[in-house]
């Protein structure tokens, strides 16, 4: 079976596969380092280019996606050696875990907390006809400091005579 090219098409497609056969669609990670070989950095130490030229690194480490489906004998499949694609990919699992395990999508809903105060009577009304410059609480002391140390006074530590 070959690869995927994009990591998204993958994605949808063992997705798809995943909601259509849950029990039996198997995801395997396969994550791969090989050591550079000693005649690369050899080479490398030896012959230093004396300009700079931006040459790309060598990637030494790959990860392998694979879902596979027994019944229908569908292998989807995805290489990468990018890390942060890697990274989102790892991450990207947890969601196809949860399909084969048939947890439903948890839909954010916007609540409204029991014990706040309506939304109209959290606004005071000169803030709302403001320019839009904050303004502070009517109760708090304009010469208080803020909590948390808010950086101010000090200017740049100083350097003793050399």
């Amino acid at each position: 079976m070959p690869y995927y090219t994009k990591s998204e098409d993958w994605l949808k497609q063992s997705s798809l596969l995943i909601e259509a056969r849950p029990a039996t669609t198997k995801v395997t990670t396969t994550y791969t380092v090989k050591p550079p070989r000693k005649e690369d950095s050899e080479d490398d130490e030896k012959t230093k280019p004396t300009t700079t030229t931006a040459t790309p690194k060598k990637s030494y480490g790959h990860l392998i996606l694979k879902t596979y489906d027994p019944v229908s004998g569908t292998c989807l499949k995805y290489r990468t050696s990018k890390a942060a694609e890697v990274s989102r990919l790892i991450q990207m699992l947890g969601t196809l875990g949860k399909k084969m395990a048939g947890v439903p999508d948890e839909d954010i809903k916007d609540e409204v907390m029991a014990d706040a105060p309506p939304a109209a009577a959290a606004v005071p009304v000169e803030a709302a006809a403001g320019s839009g410059a904050s303004t502070p609480a009517p109760g708090a002391s304009a010469s208080a400091p803020a909590a948390g140390g808010g950086g101010g006074g000090k200017g740049k530590k100083k350097k003793g005579k050399r």
